[in-house]
């Protein structure tokens, strides 16, 4: 299909990105930062580009130049600061802040960083065991580096080379299949994603989101990092997950980047709200009913009294949610539409940046996960009867390959064409359908494919599954569906008004299985059921993992 697109500024590497960004917004505010209860501080656009350069000239004076920096932390603007100097000097190496320090010498001895930046408590964790070679800096030591000063070289950051085809950035993929691999993206991987994705999606200068998910991952470093910024959107960070809502009335984003389970569990906070602040006359309805559907048969003064409600809960400002990393039921996209919020539901992996499709200003459908970026080709490789097959997909935002692994990298890389490992089909309109994994789908005796990504979406619908994860087992010698739930323990409780039995969350949960298995054809249907006592084991961006004990 023909998409409109808008105009956009196409930066080759994060040094035009800075200048780039210093021109079009000058003063305005890029980053509010907390400095205590109630008072801020505020990096402008040009405050920005002066610090990259400064912390850039300070890392060449401390030979680093070509060099692989580990950066590692919690979300701040330290570790932007860090990041994008790292990767503009040498090569930046993003690690998630939850590694064993054990882990974190591996991935470091694996991709031979010659320092490491990280804060305060990454630093207790890592510092014992850092080798003699490898140079630590401090956040408060990068604050204290980027300040400008006479030392700031901009002729020596600006002769650095930075080609288009050099990987700048490695990234160790999240292992949802207990196989983490190092992803080589060049500068021009991510600045195209931020191109293709400024060209469909607008946000205006004034516009404010929170950082709630880690910087470590290219979904938030370049979607709700580097992307927002270059749209002119102001970052403030959230203080943790359990702190999304208060840190939503502080700082009152209108732009939140999530993923799925966290939607999920807001929108299961936000009926329940909903059914006990509603007229007693209407209870029933918000309780047997999806919200839009619920939202549609109230009168307008209730509609809009309700809607007015759930957005001054989330700050008061929020009208837009980025969404992407897993599959999102579309029924729960549409409750979100009717509650006067814009979801735009994407598709990537890390392998391209992150980001392949989306839903945007031109085109929505909250069953799809949008159309290619302008700049992506897509299609399905091998498709079968219904249409489904691999997704492949080829633009200047796929990876170089895999670090100093090239069976792995030439396995995905074939024939022009990245091979993502995950099932989907395209519509007449170019609308992507993501169907799931294709290591993860089930086959049954008859040679019937079950998505088990289908049924988890479906499961996560109820109020009363807290988790869930469809699996293969066996019944005999034949292949069958199982599904393992952690039960949600506290909608539960508020349903039934007391502390729920075993035999009555038994019972609850397999009341859901059978809701279930009554909407999809027999050979879909869940036919063992394990309630778990404690959750299913999550990736930091909350992923459930597909190895391990969640498999046993």
């Amino acid at each position: 299909m023909q998409m409109q697109i808008y105009k956009a500024p196409r930066y080759a590497d994060f040094r035009e990105l800075m200048n780039g960004m210093a021109t079009a917004y000058g003063r305005r505010p890029a980053f509010q930062l907390r400095v205590a209860e109630g008072k801020y501080t505020y990096i402008s656009f040009v405050e920005l580009r002066d610090r990259f350069y400064a912390l850039c000239s300070a890392f060449l004076r401390a030979g680093l130049a070509g060099k692989h920096i580990a950066v590692i932390g919690k979300n701040r603007f330290e570790w932007v600061l860090a990041y994008v100097a790292a990767a503009t000097v040498g090569v930046a190496v993003p690690l998630d802040k939850e590694l064993s320090a054990a882990d974190v010498r591996d991935f470091m001895n694996a991709a031979g960083c010659a320092a490491i930046c990280f804060d305060e408590e990454a630093a207790k964790k890592l510092y014992p065991t850092l080798g003699a070679s490898v140079q630590p800096y401090f956040f408060s030591e990068i604050a204290a580096m980027s300040q400008p000063d006479h030392r700031t070289d901009f002729a020596a950051v600006n002769a650095l080379e930075i080609p288009r085809d050099a990987m700048q950035i490695l990234l160790f993929t999240s292992g949802t299949t207990g196989n983490s691999k190092g992803v080589c993206l060049s500068q021009y991987n991510i600045c195209s994603v931020i191109y293709y994705s400024m060209r469909v999606i607008h946000f205006a200068a004034g516009d404010k989101t929170l950082s709630i998910l880690p910087l470590h991952h290219t979904y938030e470093s370049t979607m709700n990092c580097l992307y927002a910024l270059s749209s002119g959107v102001c970052i403030a960070y959230c203080d943790g997950l359990t702190k999304i809502a208060k840190n939503a009335a502080e700082y009152q984003p209108t732009v939140l980047t999530v993923v799925p389970a966290l939607l999920v569990a807001l929108h299961k906070r936000i009926r329940a709200s909903v059914i006990a602040g509603c007229p007693e006359k209407y209870k029933t309805l918000f309780e047997t009913e999806p919200l839009a559907a619920a939202l549609a048969k109230v009168p307008f003064f209730v509609r809009y009294a309700i809607c007015a409600r759930v957005k001054k809960s989330l700050g008061g400002k929020l009208h837009t949610f980025i969404l992407g990393a897993a599959k999102l039921d579309a029924e729960l996209a549409l409750d979100f539409n009717a509650l006067g919020f814009t979801l735009y539901q994407g598709y990537g992996l890390t392998e391209t940046a992150p980001l392949l499709a989306c839903n945007n200003d031109f085109f929505y459908d909250p069953e799809s996960v949008g159309v290619p970026l302008p700049g992506v080709t897509i299609r399905i490789d091998e498709p079968n009867d219904e249409g489904v097959g691999e997704i492949v997909a080829r633009g200047d935002n796929v990876m170089l390959g895999y670090y100093n692994d090239p069976a792995a990298t030439d396995a995905v890389l074939r024939d022009g064409w990245f091979h993502t490992g995950d099932l989907g089909r395209i519509d007449e309109r170019g609308a992507l359908f993501i169907c799931g994994r294709s290591k993860n789908v089930i086959v049954t005796a008859n040679g019937k494919n079950i998505y088990p990504e289908e049924l988890e979406t479906r499961l996560a619908q109820f109020d009363s599954i807290g988790e869930a994860l469809v699996i293969e087992a066996k019944r005999g010698d034949d292949p069958c569906v199982k599904a393992k739930i952690y039960p949600n323990a506290t909608a539960l409780r508020e349903k039934l008004g007391h502390v729920p039995s075993a035999d009555e969350v038994q019972s609850e949960v397999r009341a859901v299985v059978q809701t279930v298995n009554a909407q999809m054809p027999s050979y879909k249907h869940i036919k063992v059921v394990e309630i778990l006592q404690e959750p299913l084991e999550k990736t930091t961006t909350q992923k459930i993992k597909r190895f391990g004990d969640n498999t046993k």
